[in-house]
């Protein structure tokens, strides 16, 4: 039977992962409490004593524009903690699924993100991150890195309840609209992953099937808006008396200490074409919000 430990079941994709995952083996959800990343000690030893065939890891330091005040740390948790991991992976003969973003590019490209395209990140959250993407790749164990953008949930910090409390606040919002991407539920990251971890379990030849399959693959919600986009498509939902109205503004009229990509769009042809769909962002966020 396979043994999962999930990172971080407090956090908005950790939260859906230990309700999706369920029957897809053992599953072991641990906190910071339990597993802080920034301990890098820790980390090993709470690998070593768990011995997991499938390490799962949305675990990470997400406080973008706090990253440019505590660099080190964020590098020690997004960076050196999934290397780790895969470090101690490698020992054990287990895989691992790791969470990355949008946030490695610098947001200059015309059209969609394709994994291949070459990482330029623009703020320290950004490089963190790819340095655990790097740190993992090079341990050479069976991985897969999923970059996805802009997540949102019922659960925790994010645009979505941030937008909901200030409409109960405010008779006006100004949002930005001159970003783009693609806003994804936290709950189709999880459920994409099950789809994905399931496939690999129901293989005649498991390792062959991760050999086959290892490597970079980005996972967001299909279709593209702005910000300014999303928070409309929130308000259309959203069960409130007295709406706010809506003011379109650039970013920058709108200043904050982590500088952001004008375009964070990433294709997810190649996830979709090697294991399952992907809803519409539009789509997504109506069944949330229900």
């Amino acid at each position: 039977m396979s043994r999962i430990l999930i990172t971080g079941k407090n956090g908005q994709v950790g939260y859906e992962l230990e309700r999706s995952l369920q029957g897809l083996g053992e599953i072991i959800a641990l906190d910071r409490s339990q597993m802080d990343l920034a301990d890098l000690d820790q980390v090993r030893d709470v690998i070593r004593r768990i011995k997991p065939t499938l390490i799962v890891n949305p675990a990470a330091y997400t406080a973008v524009d706090k990253a440019e005040s505590e660099p080190e740390l964020a590098l020690r948790i997004n960076g050196e903690a999934p290397g780790v991991m895969a470090e101690e992976a490698k020992k054990l003969g287990a895989a691992m699924i790791h969470y990355s973003t949008d946030y490695v590019f610098d947001g200059s490209k015309d059209g969609p993100y394709v994994e291949t395209d070459p990482t330029c990140p623009i703020n320290a959250y950004g490089s963190s991150k790819l340095a655990g993407e790097q740190a993992i790749k090079a341990t050479g164990i069976p991985h897969l890195i999923l970059r996805t953008s802009w997540v949102y949930s019922t659960h925790g910090k994010n645009f979505l309840l941030t937008m909901l409390r200030l409409a109960k606040e405010r008779e006006e919002l100004s949002i930005v609209s001159d970003q783009f991407g693609a806003p994804t539920w936290s709950r189709t990251i999880a459920d994409t992953t099950a789809h994905i971890v399931a496939q690999s379990l129901t293989a005649n030849d498991q390792q062959a099937w991760w050999q086959g399959r290892s490597g970079l693959y980005h996972l967001t919600a299909q279709g593209t808006t702005t910000w300014f986009g999303f928070t409309e498509a929130i308000m259309a939902h959203a069960t409130i008396n007295n709406k706010p109205k809506l003011k379109p503004i650039q970013a920058k009229d709108y200043p904050v200490p982590a500088k952001r990509p004008t375009n964070s769009v990433l294709s997810s042809r190649r996830l979709m074409d090697t294991f399952c769909g992907l809803p519409q962002w539009q789509e997504a966020l109506k069944l949330c919000q229900d």
